[in-house]
């Protein structure tokens, strides 16, 4: 299994417009992130995971050829905005619609509401996006492993936590963006995993997403060998912040790559 981090930076990215702290003006590749995506694949399955604005970009920079499935997190903006790019995929595909998983409800409306033309069977011309809506189950099968999902509480929503088992070699990856705590089934559902990541906005509280101290506190209660944070705001200093972290804990950066 194969793991690709677009992006690990939070609704304003890093930089943010018109600010010149340390962070924003720092020389380290890593503190320069685009809004949170990740790509994984699992015996072949290619799996894209949110689409934010600068998706096309994500993908150009990261060679992305192919994506099986979509999954979208949530409807907030700084996940959905990008799907319209999605439209080279579906032409990869030889012009057919990509099945895209979301919850029932939010995600759903919010794609319905914002690229009503999307939605169908085939693209309505050729080059446009086509988006065959499914609501993703606690369980998907699939020839080459399985998906499985739970509800994690962001604000006034919910947000999918995700979990990934490669079927020829047993490799669990999870993937919680955007939540302001873990309930126990989705812990419990993390529990066995070779790597996990987890939302760790900023180093102080906020109401919709864990913070760093939140996060390493999750992180211990999962107990996996290797845990990274993402959905990072310019308050964290790649570098000095991440030698505060304990063993088996850092921040996610944009490019990073972790097979497993």
């Amino acid at each position: 299994m194969e793991v690709i981090f677009l992006g690990t930076g939070t609704s304003q990215g890093v930089p943010m417009i018109a600010c010149d702290c340390a962070v924003c003006t720092s020389a380290d590749p890593r503190n320069r992130r685009t809004r949170a995506s990740v790509h994984v694949v699992m015996d072949g399955l290619h799996v894209q995971v949110d689409a934010p604005p600068e998706f096309r970009l994500q993908c150009l920079r990261e060679n992305i050829r192919w994506i099986d499935l979509f999954i979208l997190t949530h409807g907030h903006a700084d996940h959905i905005s990008g799907m319209d790019d999605l439209r080279r995929f579906c032409d990869l595909l030889g012009g057919e619609a990509l099945d895209v998983y979301t919850t029932a409800d939010e995600g759903q409306a919010r794609i319905r509401a914002m690229y009503p033309y999307a939605i169908g069977e085939k693209p309505a011309a050729k080059g446009y996006a086509a988006f065959r809506l499914k609501t993703l189950p606690a369980r998907l099968e699939l020839p080459q492993g399985v998906i499985e999902s739970t509800l994690l509480p962001h604000g006034g929503v919910t947000t999918l936590g995700l979990a990934f088992t490669e079927r020829s070699s047993g490799r669990k990856f999870v993937y919680y963006t955007d939540c302001k705590s873990l309930p126990a089934d989705a812990v419990a559902l993390a529990r066995g995993a070779d790597a996990v990541v987890l939302d760790g906005l900023r180093p102080n509280p906020h109401p919709s997403h864990m913070s760093i101290a939140e996060a390493v506190a999750a992180a211990r209660e999962i107990g996996a060998p290797r845990t990274w944070l993402t959905h990072l705001t310019h308050l964290t200093d790649h570098g000095p912040a991440e030698a505060d972290l304990p063993a088996g804990v850092r921040f996610a950066y944009d490019g990073l790559r972790v097979r497993l």
